[in-house]
């Protein structure tokens, strides 16, 4: 039976499905392809992380999240301190999150 994935995988991967008695067809993106992909990466297990049907599965989840945010960063030559910069400077003039504030509406007075 054939399934259609049409995504970015971990580099093991096709080794993975190959000792599981499969073939796997791949191909390697172009650098724009692959910074395309990551960022739907992104999304989807972004997606993943927040159905996440317990703790343990949420930390397996934000794992996933965390790998590829650092292919992302690799992939566009942005360092940790560029990015912990710019997110210490929106923390400083906007906050965080701790407070669990949740925005229902806004009107003109």
């Amino acid at each position: 039976m054939t399934k259609i994935y049409n995504k970015l995988v971990r580099d093991k991967i096709p080794q993975i499905i190959e000792q599981d008695n499969k073939s796997a067809l791949t191909e390697i993106l172009s650098v724009d392809e692959y910074k395309t992909e990551l960022l739907k990466k992104l999304i989807e297990e972004s997606t993943e992380a927040a159905s996440a049907a317990d703790k343990r599965e949420l930390i397996a989840e934000l794992a996933d999240v965390l790998e590829v945010f650092k292919a992302i960063m690799v992939a566009e030559d942005i360092s940790w301190k560029e990015v912990n910069d710019i997110a210490e400077k929106k923390r400083e003039l906007r906050g965080g999150f701790e407070k669990r504030i949740f925005l229902l509406k806004t009107w003109e007075k």
